[in-house]
């Protein structure tokens, strides 16, 4: 973390001396984003700390963790598959699941399908695309996230 802050800092140094004004520009924009984004980011946080907080960190290691087998995956493909969380919040998400007992495999299914099967986007999906493209793109990424997890299973042992 200090090393990318270290980058940063001399990046940003080397940007002032290239050009103070386009450099303060982008800062003040980049702040704007960060402040208009920063609700739904603390919204999103306060909620699955709350969902953590209440479930038990034995029924989420039960049907997570290393020994859950096949239904962890899939538990993990559908979990993934319905929520709306975006990856600057799925990463620290799966962070904290790793530190609870979820294992590696199943955090990617998780991490996989959500970034890449959308149940609560299909129809916006069906609308633009189709039914049948929608539909089998889903489900080739849903079917593609427990192979990777499979793999990172076998990847893990060794």
């Amino acid at each position: 973390m200090e090393i990318l802050t270290i980058i940063t800092a001399i990046a940003i140094a080397a940007s002032l001396i290239a050009d103070l004004l386009k450099t303060w520009e982008g800062i003040k924009k980049g702040l704007m984003m960060f402040i208009k984004i920063l609700p739904a980011i603390l919204s999103v946080l306060i909620l699955i700390s709350i969902f953590l907080y209440l479930l038990p960190n034995e029924i989420i290691v039960e049907y997570l963790g290393e020994d859950a087998g096949l239904t962890g995956y899939v538990f993990a493909a559908i979990a993934g598959s319905i929520a709306l969380i975006p990856g600057f919040i799925a990463y620290p998400l799966a962070g904290i699941l790793v530190k609870t007992g979820v294992s590696y495999p199943v955090i990617a299914v998780f991490i996989t399908t959500l970034m890449m099967v959308g149940i609560l986007t299909l129809p916006v999906e069906i609308k633009f695309f189709g039914i049948r493209a929608s539909l089998i793109r889903n489900t080739f990424y849903f079917l593609g996230a427990i192979i990777i997890g499979f793999l990172i299973g076998l990847f893990y042992i060794l």
